[in-house]
């Protein structure tokens, strides 16, 4: 098999358990945030850096890949861990969801989805089979199956957000003489996703070193998630994943609907809920027993001057800023917060560098957002193990709101092992 995937520990008050996914290059522990590193980089990161943070998997963008520069060279030079040099597991996505977040340039019918490329204007065909192709050239250890992502909820009246203006677009793609008919489309969705799945399966050209992991949709109705989970994992794959979730819903959706699919998929493997990255929804997630997930959140909010810390975000362009010598989070080990050599950055300093358009201040509060987020699973792992929930709330606040109510009341483990209240 191209991974494997062993269960160590089982929460007693939740349905989270601690696990590790061993891959031909290496493993990661589970839950695990998977660092996204779309262009086969992390932006403005280096490889060591990335270990120094503790990122263990690294998640490449195929369709970005595929357009710039191109599987073939990538695939000469001996696949993507050699091409930008990171030794550990990755994961490729599919395309799938650019065909959802660029909804306005493409074009969507039975077959595939044919793209506008970004870097040129031309015509590009990506079917199931041309995925599986892309992503075998480009050789990560995980690779997705090509699906059909629908939008998860009607289009509401709102702000003019980057959620809503990809809502419309997919809203408008998918309009028939007859308008846009959701429930429709979540149905023509699913049965499309699970034939396309059985034609990934069947192009997949190195199931040997590859594992192909498929996608359950559904949008936010349950009994469409069941229908398309039934059939996904009737399929047998290494592992599976939750798609089309932060895609227009509310927190309390993304929450309900993992919590109600992440029991249909198979317990002794892998389950992976893909772009979800706010911790309050990563938290629920993984009391719900959901294993692996990534977000381009802790990058793209570095780069904006936003740092997360336990209570929420600070953002660092307010003009409160302009004087504060405490670092982004007391007692952090990032090397913006806690540097190896010389004193910690104040927040005075890095406001200074985004003020002064310095590209050091996007690189330091992105390995902060980075780290930020491995601490936050390496204590889920641990808290797992403990059962202790109300000392992670207290740790992790603006996380809490993701912990079942139940799991405050349940046993807590000593450290000599037994149960105590």
């Amino acid at each position: 098999m191209a991974i494997t995937f062993d269960i160590s520990t089982n929460s007693r008050s939740t349905s989270g358990r601690v696990g590790r996914v061993t891959t031909p290059h290496g493993v990661f522990d589970t839950p695990a945030f998977m660092t996204v590193g779309t262009r086969a980089t992390v932006r403005g990161v280096t490889n060591e850096q990335l270990r120094q943070v503790g990122a263990q998997v690294v998640l490449n963008n195929a369709y970005h890949l595929w357009l710039r520069p191109g599987p073939d060279l990538i695939d000469r030079f001996g696949g993507t861990h050699k091409f930008m040099g990171w030794d550990g597991p990755i994961l490729t996505d599919s395309g799938g969801y650019q065909a959802y977040s660029m909804a306005d340039t493409n074009a969507i019918d039975e077959d595939g989805v044919t793209f506008r490329s970004i870097v040129n204007g031309s015509a590009m065909r990506m079917t199931p089979e041309v995925s599986m192709d892309i992503q075998n050239k480009i050789g990560a250890d995980i690779i997705m199956a090509f699906d059909d992502c629908p939008p998860a909820v009607e289009l509401a009246d709102g702000p003019a957000s980057q959620t809503r203006l990809k809502l419309q677009a997919a809203h408008d793609r998918d309009r028939t003489k007859h308008g846009y008919d959701h429930a429709a489309r979540l149905k023509l969705a699913n049965e499309r996703t699970i034939r396309w799945l059985e034609r990934c399966k069947a192009a997949h050209a190195k199931p040997g070193t590859q594992a192909l992991f498929g996608i359950v949709q559904g949008g936010t109705d349950e009994d469409a998630r069941r229908w398309s989970a039934e059939r996904v994992t009737g399929v047998e794959l290494p592992g599976y994943a939750i798609g089309g979730v932060s895609v227009g819903e509310t927190s309390e959706d993304i929450a309900r609907i993992v919590r109600f699919t992440a029991p249909l998929l198979p317990e002794a493997k892998p389950r992976y809920l893909m772009g979800v990255g706010y911790p309050r929804d990563i938290v629920a997630a993984v009391c719900a027993g959901v294993d692996m997930f990534d977000c381009v959140l802790p990058g793209r909010n570095g780069r904006n001057a936003n740092a997360f810390v336990p209570d929420g975000q600070i953002r660092l362009r307010n003009a409160k800023f302009a004087e504060d010598p405490r670092p982004l989070e007391p007692g952090c080990d990032c090397p913006a917060c806690h540097p190896t050599a010389g004193r910690p950055a104040s927040r005075a300093y890095i406001r200074h560098l985004f003020m002064s358009q310095e590209m050091l201040g996007p690189i330091l509060v992105s390995l902060h957002n980075l780290r930020f987020y491995q601490r936050l699973m390496i204590d889920l792992r641990a808290t797992i193990a403990s059962d202790d929930w109300a000392r992670f709330a207290r740790r992790w606040p603006s996380a809490a709101a993701g912990i079942p109510q139940a799991a405050y009341h349940a046993p807590r483990v000593g450290p000599s092992g037994v149960g105590e209240v």
